[in-house]
């Protein structure tokens, strides 16, 4: 008679999952039992979750708010690259200095030539001074 004893990593997932099971049941059973509980006529709307809808959520853009978001995200993301020369200074030495303060130049050569082209600017230009 040769019987295979159970897998001994076995057991702390099931007590995990029994853990988890009992845990959501508690939340959700006393969200149940102490929850606000109203009935309005924007309640079962979707996504206004008991707001009056005002109108319609299909809004057109400017075109302009897109090129500030796509400006946002490129700039955030060469943070990044300055956050991680910042974290490797000591092993870069004098050589990392000068090549992160060549890749900021850039960027700010960049933002200059945004600016002076008016691609920052959100009014639209007309004829006349302002």
């Amino acid at each position: 008679m040769n019987t295979v004893p159970p897998d001994p990593v076995l057991w702390p997932f099931v007590v995990y999952s029994l853990i988890v099971f009992v845990l959501v049941g508690v939340m959700l059973g006393l969200s149940f039992l102490l929850g606000e509980r109203h009935k309005e006529r924007a309640t079962g709307e979707p996504y206004e979750s008991g707001m009056v809808i005002t109108g319609s959520a299909k809004l057109r853009f400017d075109v302009r708010f897109y090129l500030i978001a796509v400006f946002f995200v490129i700039f955030d993301l060469e943070a990044v690259f300055i956050f991680g020369w910042a974290v490797a200074l000591r092993e870069l030495g004098w050589p990392g200095y000068f090549e992160v303060v060549i890749f900021i130049s850039v960027l700010l050569a960049a933002l200059v030539y945004l600016w002076k082209i008016g691609a920052l600017e959100m009014r639209k230009k007309t004829g006349y001074v302002d």
